[in-house]
């Protein structure tokens, strides 16, 4: 069972994703895989939402994650603990998976296990390289348009990875560099439900 263990930005870009890649191409990035995440945020049927954050929610979720990386098939179990400071950063994430045959399954054994699922989140992503630094765009379902990025063998620090998206000159929300996408659609559900 690989533990994954990464630091990472999310920002939200403020143009069309074909304003992005052309952008991204005349700033010499290659365009690499593309992948689909179909992501199913199961909790426990006894957590007590109303009592709780959304932050709090999510930190007892499991992800049950169907993706499509270019034709092959890939499913898992995922858990997630993240470290966020005071201002809302994520200081530090790991990610604890198990691959399983059948993401249906998956839900049923946890559905089985007194959890239900609260939400479903399905993005189509396209990495953009360059010999520095790998960028995820991500294309959320109903939702907005993302970049991630992740600390690396070279980059080894939040700071760094900020300075090249500055360098890249994207056109962001240059306030935030910590989108949590997982948060903000609980967060529209949550509140959805109480109207």
């Amino acid at each position: 069972m690989p533990i994954k263990q990464e630091n990472e930005i999310t920002i939200r870009i403020l143009c069309s994703k074909e304003e992005l890649i052309k952008h991204l191409e005349e700033k010499g990035l290659k365009k690499g895989r593309k992948f689909r995440l179909d992501d199913h945020y199961l909790i426990p049927k006894t957590l007590k939402k109303e009592e709780l954050t959304v932050r709090e929610i999510l930190s007892k979720a499991v992800i049950i994650r169907n993706i499509d990386n270019d034709g092959k098939k890939v499913n898992k179990i995922t858990f997630k603990k993240k470290n966020i400071n005071e201002k809302g950063e994520i200081v530090s994430q790991t990610a604890t998976s198990c691959e399983v045959f059948d993401y249906t399954e998956g839900i049923r054994l946890f559905e089985e296990l007194g959890y239900y699922e609260i939400m479903n989140i399905i993005e189509e992503d396209i990495i953009y390289y360059n010999d520095k630094i790998e960028l995820a765009i991500k294309d959320i379902y109903n939702g907005d348009l993302l970049i991630e990025t992740e600390t690396n063998e070279n980059i080894k620090k939040i700071e760094e990875l900020k300075e090249i998206i500055e360098s890249l000159e994207i056109s962001f929300e240059k306030e935030n560099y910590f989108v949590k996408k997982a948060e903000e659609r609980l967060d529209k559900i949550l509140k959805e439900k109480e109207c």
